[in-house]
């Protein structure tokens, strides 16, 4: 688990099956006011978006309850919650998770557009603390692909030198000068 700090709010963010999930509901504490998750999902364009996503994304999307879902998107008696437009659609998009990293998590696409729900500068901070976040780690990367791969390198060499160019006669303090050369 990695953590932003986006204008003063922590927000969370969790691996699951290869892909980055942000925590909406940390999130959530950065929006003036009493708003819930659900009065985001109840929104038209929120449930477009997320239905385009599944489809280039999820193929067990099942689209026949979705379009159920997405026709009383805007009436005033709707209300979803994560949980429930999980189990009906088999999204893959918004997970809720229990527990003591629980609340409701977006795969980082959906993520996004929630953020700009709360507000188009809450947007912009965390795509940017996003893009450090993903940015050092790469770099962190990197340096651990370098440091193993000399390391593998190095066993590689120094094999190679014991057998090919140390003749079997030779007293150790003769394999360390030709080591040395």
């Amino acid at each position: 688990m990695t953590k932003l700090i986006v204008k003063n709010t922590e927000v969370n963010v969790v691996r699951i099956k290869g892909e980055d999930y942000i925590c909406l509901t940390d999130m959530l504490r950065a929006k003036d006011g009493d708003f819930f998750i659900t009065d985001w999902l109840r929104n038209r364009n929120t449930l477009e978006y997320i239905g385009i996503w599944e489809k280039v994304y999820n193929p067990d999307f099942n689209y026949g309850e979705f379009a159920i879902i997405k026709g009383q998107a805007g009436l005033n008696s709707f209300k979803i919650s994560v949980k429930e437009f999980v189990a009906r659609t088999n999204a893959i998009s918004v997970q809720a998770k229990a527990g003591r990293y629980g609340g409701t998590y977006a795969h980082k696409d959906v993520a996004f557009e929630f953020a700009m729900w709360i507000s188009p500068e809450f947007k912009i901070y965390i795509v940017k603390e996003f893009q450090r976040l993903k940015t050092e780690e790469q770099r962190l990367l990197g340096w651990s692909a370098k440091r193993e791969l000399s390391k593998i390198n190095y066993r590689i060499h120094t094999d190679a030198i014991k057998q090919n160019l140390i003749p079997v006669e030779v007293t150790p303090a003769q394999a360390n000068l030709i080591y040395a050369n």
